[in-house]
Order: C-alpha cells, then sequence, then structure tokens
C-alpha cells in the first residue's frame, strides 16, 4: 500500500504540469496586432477560435499593408470610432470582396472589443472596423430577421492601448470629405500595422475605387450602416 500512495504522489505534479501548461497552449492561438498611429500603437488580441472569418480578413488585411495611410474616419464619444478605409484625402481604398457576418459568435460588444464595421448587408463587411468605447450590447446579435438585429460581429480586443483609443475619440471633429461629421481633427493616421512576431508588410497600393460599397456607419444601431 505504502509503495502504491508514492506512485500516486509520484504522478501527481505531472498532471498538475499539464493542466497549468494547458492555459499558455491556448493563448497563443490567438494572434496579436499592433496598430501604429498619429496618436499611438494600439495592441490588440484576436479571437480566431470565435470570429475565424473576420479574423482571416483582417490579418489579410494587416499583412498586405492595407491599413498604413488610413484614417479613423469617425469618432464620437460614449459610443465608438471607426476607420480602414478612407485614405488621408478622404478617399476609400479597393478592397477585398465582403465576408459572411459572424455577428452570432456569442462575443457582446463591450468597452475594448474590435468589431467588423459593415453597411445596411450584414455580409458587407471588409476592411472597415471599430472599437467600442462604451459596453454597446445594443450593438450584439439578435437574430437573423433583419440587418439591426444582426448586430455586429466582435473579432478582438484592445490588449494595450485603450488610452489612445479614447484620446482619439475626444479629439475635435468636423465634417470633411464625405462625411457631415465626426472626422477627428486632426485627421488621426494608421502609419502601419504588423502581426506581433512577424514582419512588417510593406505599404500598399492607395487605389480610390472600393471594390464593394462602403458607407459610414449612422449613430443608431437601427439605422446603422457600421
Amino acid at each position: 500500500m505504502p509503495r502504491f500512495l508514492l506512485a500516486l504522489l509520484l504522478l501527481l505534479p505531472v498532471g498538475l504540469s499539464a493542466q497549468t501548461a494547458k492555459p499558455a497552449a491556448d493563448a497563443q492561438v490567438h494572434p496579436q496586432v499592433v496598430l501604429h498611429t498619429s496618436q499611438g500603437d494600439i495592441l490588440l488580441e484576436l479571437y480566431p477560435d470565435k470570429s475565424p472569418k473576420s479574423v482571416a480578413n483582417f490579418l489579410q488585411y494587416v499583412r498586405d499593408g492595407f491599413y498604413a495611410g488610413t484614417i479613423f474616419h469617425r469618432a464620437i464619444p460614449g459610443y465608438l470610432v471607426q476607420g480602414g478605409l478612407y485614405t488621408r484625402e478622404l478617399q476609400p481604398k479597393r478592397t477585398h470582396s465582403a465576408i459572411a457576418s459572424e455577428a452570432d459568435n456569442g462575443l457582446s460588444n463591450l468597452r475594448g472589443t474590435i468589431a467588423v464595421a459593415r453597411g445596411t448587408d450584414p455580409n458587407s463587411g471588409t476592411s472597415q472596423f471599430f472599437f467600442n468605447l462604451v459596453d454597446n450590447r445594443r450593438l450584439d446579435f439578435i437574430g437573423n430577421q433583419s440587418g439591426p438585429t444582426w448586430g455586429y460581429a466582435v473579432f478582438g480586443k484592445v490588449l494595450k492601448g485603450m488610452d489612445v483609443v479614447d484620446k482619439i475619440a475626444n479629439l475635435p471633429t468636423r465634417g470633411q470629405g464625405p462625411f457631415a461629421s465626426d472626422v477627428p481633427n486632426p485627421l488621426v493616421i494608421i502609419t502601419g500595422a504588423n502581426v506581433v512576431g512577424e514582419a512588417s508588410s510593406a505599404p500598399a497600393s492607395t487605389a480610390a475605387a472600393p471594390a464593394v460599397p462602403a458607407p459610414a456607419p449612422a449613430k443608431k444601431p437601427g439605422k446603422s450602416k457600421t
């Protein structure tokens, strides 16, 4: 009997090691991206396990160098900060095809999360994204009855740099280009983006014509084009 108990005790550290190692392994499946902006850096953690299409789409734009030279064209304190399509001349860049919405992934539009921006069609998201400044639960998936009830797909969160996002949100705004209001003044430029652990991508072309329509979102989810 003593030998049997000793054997069990010797096995315990191995089991505990396996359990403690598992979260570290799980953490590695969440890629991280740094957005370099004229107001500071924003470090993101992405959730491919919950939003595989949205994450793959975002990472493709990052690796293509697409976001270099784009701006945050919409900032509304107490709501969101949005960008990822327009150049500093307020011209839209050419995008890849739109992706299917993953808003029904169980993730909520809480403060600090990043979500796919889209038009009235839930499946119209391309390169645009937005940061939630507050808990915007009204932007969560409710059902597939209509565009508003579909909500907006969260695919990651800010790990570091939420103070930068808040700084952008608190800048003065004005109407500029195709936008009647909410454009930060001065313009906030995304100078580059890279996946942590990967080499930075070269800046991409800034072709003016978008492949799919990407209108700016309205202020109320019921009429949203986020």
